[in-house]
């Protein structure tokens, strides 16, 4: 079975706005892997609060703040933007 990627609205907007579709499916290609045992060098945290059951992967100044559905084998990808704005 496959990995799918749902975004949110927002999220989606952002990325279609700053022509980063490949860089975002490119992380989380890496998150699946790096959660399968091999040896990428990625910046993911789990978030506390009210991002709580979230990840957050850091590429440059973006963020990408997801959540994991393993049984379905689902991403959904909740908010995609800069540095400063992520977490307003």
């Amino acid at each position: 079975m496959t990995w799918k990627v749902d975004f949110s609205k927002e999220a989606f907007k952002f990325i279609e706005k700053q022509k980063i579709t490949g860089k975002v499916i490119g992380e989380i290609k890496s998150f699946i892997l790096k959660t399968k045992g091999e040896d990428i060098s990625i910046d993911i945290k789990k978030l506390t609060g009210k991002w709580k059951d979230f990840y957050r992967i850091r590429k440059g100044k973006i963020r990408i703040i997801f959540t994991v559905n393993y049984e379905s084998k689902r991403f959904y990808i909740e908010k995609v933007d800069f540095r400063g704005n992520i977490y307003k």
